[in-house]
């Protein structure tokens, strides 16, 4: 069972489309750059200007030299004071991210970071667990969704800022990927997103516990070896 309950915001606009051709030039010998190619697919598009917050598009590609997806996240954690929630499919951080949610959690904020509890492929989750311990020994509650494979990526803070799209928390998908999300703040339906995450804690086990101890020297070994192979996941 696969989790697809909140709908995801579609990213349009340039920025969407920009990705799109990202992904045709890194793959394609022929490029589509010229104005005339692009002006068909990059349209005005009036959205009305009565409503509240901002949405905003942005896209994440390998061959820029910029996180942009890593840097959404690190802003979220840095920016929140009372909560901040995540929910992904994989959880492989980087040593930046992690230190942003171990200080965000020093710092009392609730910070809480729901993965699967059924594995689609047991090696990778055997590394995405090598990864709980050190946010765990610092305060970030880590939670697995017991009905199945979470596929779900989100991400909420204080009731104001949001993040729905394609990114996850693996060096893959912050490095490697082509990736595209959006980013909320203060509109409705970070509320709904909110609401989500508080219906899905109740379906979890959380295992924060389990792994905020110290392990034995074997099994850190053990967790150094394996994690040997985290940027190829």
């Amino acid at each position: 069972m696969e989790r697809h309950r909140h709908k995801n915001l579609r990213p349009s606009g340039q920025v969407f489309d920009g990705f799109i051709f990202g992904m045709w030039n890194a793959s394609s010998k022929e490029e589509c750059d010229s104005e005339e190619n692009l002006a068909f697919y990059l349209k005005d598009r009036n959205y009305p200007e009565n409503c509240a917050g901002c949405i905003q598009p942005y896209a994440d590609s390998p061959l820029d030299g910029e996180q942009v997806g890593e840097e959404v996240y690190i802003i979220m954690v840095n920016k929140a004071e009372r909560y901040c929630y995540f929910m992904r499919t994989y959880l492989i951080i980087t040593d930046e991210l992690a230190h942003a949610l171990s200080l965000a959690s020093k710092r009392g904020v609730d910070v809480r970071i729901v993965t699967h509890g059924i594995p689609d492929k047991k090696p990778i989750y055997r590394v995405m667990r090598s990864f709980y311990n050190e946010p765990a020994e610092n305060g970030v509650r880590i939670f697995e969704w017991k009905p199945g494979f979470c596929r779900a990526k989100m991400s909420v803070a204080d009731d104001r800022l949001a993040t729905c799209g394609t990114i996850n928390l693996d060096y893959r998908s912050l490095y490697h990927h082509f990736e595209n999300g959006c980013f909320m703040t203060d509109v409705p339906d970070i509320l709904s997103i909110k609401e989500d995450f508080d219906e899905t804690f109740k379906q979890c086990r959380e295992v924060t516990e389990k792994y905020s101890i110290k392990w034995s020297v074997p099994h850190r070994l053990s967790r150094m070896i394996i994690r040997l192979f985290a940027q190829l996941l």
